[in-house]
């Protein structure tokens, strides 16, 4: 019996709001609240919650014989709770199904893996009792970000006791063979090793409503008459994917719901395949071979490598830079302090500084919140030289151990911010009177700072508007006007054939 194996990553990251030069040693809070609230409430209508339905069906229809796998980061399930609770419940009636298996990664979703072995032990074990938690479920196999894997991050895995790792079925690395198969890491064999196949799996992900695709438009039916042509031998099918595939990457009107729910039943009618979790997977199926990557990969871009984070000087020296602070964090006591240390080493921050501007500049493109790769690295390095004065001022621990960071307490702080700056948002409605005597108007309210002044010069509102000289001092305060957030409209779909999985939202 064969087995297909759906893996789904879920991620988003907390996106920086723009911060000046200006800005350090005078704001501690590096955080733009709500593009990061406007995107996920988004993504959750377009993605989360209708997905979540539909797998809840299909369980429902199919009852055991169909499941799938999440590997939810961190830094996404603390957006939940802040901005889209309704999105945890779905995720934790998917868990009660017993359906669905929760995987362990980093809880930062960042690339520790690369620098310190010490801070890389501490987030997967906070994220695997933070999964414990809320889903019921302690992970008994690990998702690395993005995939990344070597042979030595595979030993790491598994000296914590994990069954088996996913990672990329990188071509350059396979050589002839085949990544329908099971293989395990060649430096402890007790660690077995899912492969991506990135071919099956960008047909869905990347290429699935490309109309310029030779094999547009793609059913269920013709999906499944591929997975017949696989070598009779060949034993696993690993479809590993973004979550926001169904919905957000391809709209709900390109068919992409409807195929996921058609699979199943022409999987069952035609093959003798079967779904499983990859626990299921590493107890049923015996490993063929080693694995061997003496060099990371990831399952980013068309080299499966990682200059899609580390891959100039921009991103190297705010990487190096970075994790040079992890002397200071590690005697320091503030909770907030630490919150910034995770929040700060997303991949996504470097992700966004890559400069890769050919064979996969436009997916680099979509995901990024800036204007240029130069933008983020200045934007990110100004946030970087606040941390680092604060970390440098902060009270040091007497006793040098390494305390837990309450995430539930954190998470209530970020709520009630949140909620204060809705309540001063709330207090500059007023100002729409002014529309009606003003013809800038509009540019006035959206300057929040300049709100209560405003409001004081009303009764000159009559003279401003006769006075054009005065209405351009009024104009030139636009550049301080600055969106909250610089989100750019998603287009339909990815589409390029060679590059492989990507989160960065």
């Amino acid at each position: 019996m064969k087995t297909i194996c759906f893996y789904f990553q879920v991620h988003q990251p907390f996106r920086l709001k723009k911060y000046r030069f200006f800005d350090i040693s005078e704001d501690d809070y590096y955080y733009d609240d709500f593009s990061n609230r406007n995107l996920m409430r988004k993504i959750a209508e377009r993605c989360y919650l209708p997905a979540n339905e539909m797998l809840l069906k299909m369980f429902n229809e199919y009852g055991n014989q169909f499941k799938v796998s999440f590997s939810i980061s961190g830094i996404a399930l603390d957006q939940f709770e802040m901005y889209a609770p309704d999105v945890l419940e779905s995720f934790k009636r998917l868990a009660e199904t017993g359906n669905v298996e929760f995987l362990s990664e980093t809880y930062s979703h960042s690339l520790v893996a690369l620098k310190s072995k010490e801070e890389f032990v501490q987030q997967v074990e906070l994220h695997s009792k933070r999964i414990e938690t809320l889903f019921g479920q302690r992970p008994k196999v690990f998702r690395n970000t993005e995939l990344v894997y070597s042979d030595e991050i595979g030993e790491m895995v598994a000296e914590m006791g994990y069954k088996a790792m996913l990672t990329e079925g990188a071509k350059h690395i396979l050589g002839w063979k085949s990544p329908n198969y099971l293989y395990y890491n060649a430096i402890n064999p007790k660690l077995k090793i899912l492969l991506r196949n990135y071919k099956l799996s960008d047909d869905i992900a990347f290429r699935f409503s490309n109309q310029g695709w030779k094999d547009w438009p793609l059913t269920a039916e013709k999906f499944v008459g591929w997975l017949k042509e696989a070598d009779a031998k060949e034993e696993i099918i690993n479809l590993f994917m973004d979550y926001e595939t169904f919905g957000e990457h391809q709209w709900k009107e390109t068919g992409i719901f409807d195929f996921m729910e058609a699979l199943p039943h022409f999987v069952f009618q035609e093959t003798d395949y079967q779904f499983g979790t990859p626990t299921e997977i590493a107890e049923k199926h015996q490993p063929v071979a080693a694995f061997n990557v003496n060099y990371p990969i990831s399952w980013a871009d068309e080299e499966r490598d990682l200059t899609a984070w580390l891959g100039n000087k921009l991103q190297n020296e705010a990487f190096t830079k970075f994790y040079e602070l992890q002397q200071y964090v590690d005697k320091v006591q503030d909770e907030k302090l630490k919150r910034d240390w995770l929040y700060l080493q997303t991949s996504d921050h470097f992700y966004y500084m890559c400069t890769k501007f050919f064979s996969d500049g436009d997916v680099h493109k979509y995901f990024t919140p800036y204007d240029s790769p130069y933008d983020a690295f200045i934007n990110y390095m100004n946030v970087l030289s606040d941390f680092e004065e604060r970390l440098k001022l902060a009270p040091k621990k007497d006793v040098p151990e390494v305390e837990s960071i309450n995430i539930e307490e954190l998470i209530s702080e970020y709520k009630a911010k949140l909620d204060k700056l809705e309540a001063q948002k709330a207090k500059t409605s007023e100002v729409k009177a002014i529309e009606k005597t003003k013809p800038k108007a509009k540019a006035i309210e959206k300057t929040k700072p300049k709100a209560k002044a405003i409001e004081k010069t009303k009764p000159k509102a009559k003279a401003i508007e006769k006075t054009k000289p005065k209405t351009k001092a009024i104009e030139k305060t636009k550049p301080k006007v600055k969106a909250i957030s610089k989100t750019k409209k998603v287009p339909k779909a990815i589409d390029k054939k060679k590059v492989g999985g990507n989160s960065k939202k």
